[in-house]
Order: C-alpha cells, then sequence, then structure tokens
C-alpha cells in the first residue's frame, strides 16, 4: 500500500478522511485515472461518477513490471481524470486474479464499459493489454493473469 499521496491530491483526500467516522488515512492505495490515452480516461472517469463503471482490469505483469501491489478490499484510491483533477474516492470490495479468457460476463457488466458485454469486454481489453504488454515487453496471450478490481464510489464532491 502506497503511504506517499501525492501533493496535488492531498487536499481532496483530507476532505475524504474528514467525512468519515474512523481512520481511513492508512488505506489510501493510489490516485488514478483509466486507461493510457486522454479521451478514454475521462469517459471511463465519468461511468464512475454516475455509476456504471463499478469495476476495473489490469494486467498482472504491468503490476509487477511497475512493483505495485495488489489492490486488497478496503483500500481506498483517488479517480482522477487525464490531467490528474481528483474526481471521487472508491473503496475496493473484492479483487480476483484470472486468465484473460475466464473473465466472466458478469464481470464484463459491472465493469460497465460499451454495451457491457464480454465480446465488448474482450476487444477493447485485449487491445489495451496489448499496449500494456509491449511497454513491458511481453507477448499477449489469452492465459495472462487479469486483475479483476470491484468497488464502490464512497466520496464524491458535489462541485
Amino acid at each position: 500500500m502506497t503511504s506517499n499521496i501525492p501533493s496535488r491530491i492531498q487536499p481532496f483526500w483530507d476532505r475524504f478522511i474528514a467525512t468519515v467516522d474512523y481512520d481511513a488515512s492508512s488505506k489510501f492505495y493510489e490516485a488514478f485515472h483509466f486507461d493510457d490515452n486522454e479521451p478514454d480516461a475521462n469517459a471511463l472517469a465519468k461511468l464512475v461518477l454516475n455509476g456504471t463503471k463499478q469495476a476495473t482490469a489490469g494486467l498482472l505483469w504491468a503490476s509487477e513490471y511497475d512493483d505495485q501491489p495488489l489492490p486488497k478490499p478496503g483500500d481506498f484510491s483517488v479517480v482522477t481524470n487525464w490531467d490528474g483533477k481528483p474526481l471521487c474516492v472508491i473503496e475496493t470490495t473484492q479483487v480476483d486474479v484470472r486468465p484473460y479468457e475466464d473473465v466472466t460476463e458478469e464481470f464484463a457488466a459491472v465493469d460497465g464499459e460499451g454495451d457491457g458485454s464480454l465480446r465488448h469486454w474482450r476487444d477493447v481489453h485485449w487491445r489495451y493489454f496489448s499496449r500494456e504488454c509491449a511497454r513491458i515487453d511481453k507477448e499477449p496471450d489469452v492465459r495472462m493473469l487479469v486483475i479483476c478490481e470491484r468497488f464502490n464510489v464512497v466520496y464524491q464532491p458535489d462541485d
């Protein structure tokens, strides 16, 4: 778990911490934007804010390459737009690691992208995971392990 909250995120995180009646300060996991391009990052963030997107998926190889520990239930992350503006805090509720080819229709629906179908999920995630594989010098494979993370929005300011 990351204990270094980016200075740009700290005021937002402090406002979130003030809304809970327990010490959540040690549960900060990361501040991040979705995807690897601005249009998709901002579109996916909007899906989170409107409640459509309640899950996300990452490539285990990329997490290992970046030395990023797996999220775990109870972790909090700050979702930002592409430019790094904090938008909301999500709490991880479930994490499963499974081969790409074993991701379920139900998970794809909760992931909330496109039409919510497994076919759409596989199409867009294959392209994204292929770009991640190129970044870390791996070959995409249907057996590559995917981190399937479910979450709830627990803080979304009105502004």
